[in-house]
């Protein structure tokens, strides 16, 4: 049986492939890319991303709210701070978090728009 997906020609839309060509990013945004979308390969810390969507919150309030340790929590947002999701502000003895912009909220809100499609 042959491939159904293969082709007889190297390139037939050479045109095409040449414009999306030179629209690309270089590797290393796409390595970047693929970093940062594996961050919100874990449901605890999309969780977590976003319960700050919804309210600024403490690394103790995120452990009581998710049902894991401070210790998980604090590990899970020195992560999200890496790479630049979460911010923190400092009040006396404890740490608020919350999203770090707009962005983050647009891409959980659309991430679930789209898993709310029919």
């Amino acid at each position: 049986m042959a491939n159904e997906f293969s082709c007889a020609a190297d390139v037939i839309h050479e045109e095409e492939v040449l414009a999306v060509r030179k629209r690309l990013c270089a590797g290393e945004e796409y390595a970047s890319l693929a970093s940062l979308f594996k961050l919100f390969g874990d449901p605890t810390r999309v969780k977590m991303l976003h319960a700050l969507e919804i309210h600024e919150m403490c690394g103790c309030d995120l452990a009581a709210l998710l049902g894991v340790t401070k210790s998980a929590v604090s590990h899970q947002l020195k992560a999200l701070r890496l790479a630049n999701l979460v911010k923190y502000r400092r009040e006396g003895q404890i740490v608020y978090y919350s999203l770090a912009d707009d962005h983050v909220k647009a891409i959980l809100d659309v991430g679930l728009e789209h898993l709310r499609e029919e």
